[in-house]
């Protein structure tokens, strides 16, 4: 008891010291469950540059694809990045739908680190699936269901062994990730099985909230907005680089944002000591970065969700008011 008491000691001195030289997260530990691409990827490097170590999990490896069937994107390349940032990027290969698989990634971190300080919910990898203009008996059963399964059963299967190790210490912080905030949400979400996925990380937070607030430890929802994701930028034929030639044919997409927009948004909830305000809370990239004052990657500070629920509204909103 004596020795993990002076290692307890010893952890919060290396924390404090590394807060107080600009490493707010050095000696904190996070899982980001989904960390492939997209947010994902984005959210683990922000924690690594904040000097988090990060155990980052996907299905695509280099040795194996996922169904989402993009090869160039693996959790190796993700864990390099956190490393290239400044953290410590551990990638372990994972199916969220496997309880025994990620189990077994919960009690590495267990046994490697000994606590869990962050867990980041970013698993889906449904886009494939999706039909936009359908009715819900249109819609492929098997499709409908494993949309669920991959953005709602994943999520809940990881909180299910992870959440004892994160409340092992007070202040933990669980991340849902989704499409849209509540407010944006109270529309339809255009399909019957994506407004059902999407919607539900909102509620997850929110229970979660309930569960967890005995604990000292805070549950949010955060949602990128229109997000140049490595697989939107290739939908519009683009590449970051001129990511705006792609306005001429999707005009909302002058609001669009980088991942590492979100991936900012959750490192300063993690290394925000007063979190537990937004207890239960669905949030976005652009209302954090202005309660925080971060900004996306090339300085501005977009607000897509300002801006499209105007949009939802049947206004005609200029999109550089919002960037």
């Amino acid at each position: 008891m004596a020795t993990h008491q002076t290692g307890k000691t010893e952890q919060a001195g290396k924390t404090e010291k590394a807060e107080q030289a600009g490493k707010a997260l050095d000696g904190r530990v996070a899982l980001v469950a989904g960390a492939t691409r997209g947010a994902g990827r984005a959210i683990a490097v922000a924690l690594g540059a904040a000097g988090a170590t990060v155990y980052v999990t996907g299905r695509t490896t280099r040795q194996r694809v996922s169904e989402v069937g993009r090869a160039g994107e693996t959790i190796e390349e993700t864990a390099e990045l956190v490393d290239a940032a400044g953290g410590r990027g551990i990638a372990v290969p994972a199916d969220h739908l496997d309880p025994e698989q990620v189990r077994a990634v919960v009690e590495r971190v267990d046994r490697e680190q000994g606590r869990l300080d962050v867990l980041v919910n970013d698993i889906w990898g449904g886009e494939h699936l999706i039909e936009f203009g359908k009715r819900m008996w249109e819609i492929e059963l098997d499709r409908g269901l494993r949309m669920l399964e991959l953005g709602v059963r994943s999520h809940i299967i990881t909180s299910h062994f992870a959440l004892p190790l994160l409340i092992r210490e007070p202040g933990g912080l669980v991340v849902e990730v989704t499409d849209g905030t509540a407010e944006s949400n109270k529309g339809y979400r255009e399909q019957f099985y994506y407004d059902l996925t999407k919607n539900a990380p909102i509620r997850m937070a929110f229970d979660l909230a309930q569960d967890l607030k005995d604990f000292g430890a805070t549950a949010v929802c955060v949602t990128p907005g229109f997000l140049r994701s490595e697989q939107m930028l290739d939908t519009f034929g683009v590449t970051e680089a001129n990511w705006r030639d792609a306005v001429a044919e999707q005009p909302h997409f002058a609001v669009a944002e980088s991942p590492a927009y979100v991936g900012r948004a959750v490192a300063a909830l993690a290394a925000d000591g007063e979190r537990s305000r937004w207890n239960g809370r669905s949030l976005s990239s652009g209302q954090l970065a202005r309660e925080y004052g971060f900004t996306d990657a090339d300085g501005s500070q977009p607000d897509a969700w300002g801006y499209f629920t105007r949009v939802f509204a049947g206004e005609e909103p200029d999109p550089a008011d919002y960037r």
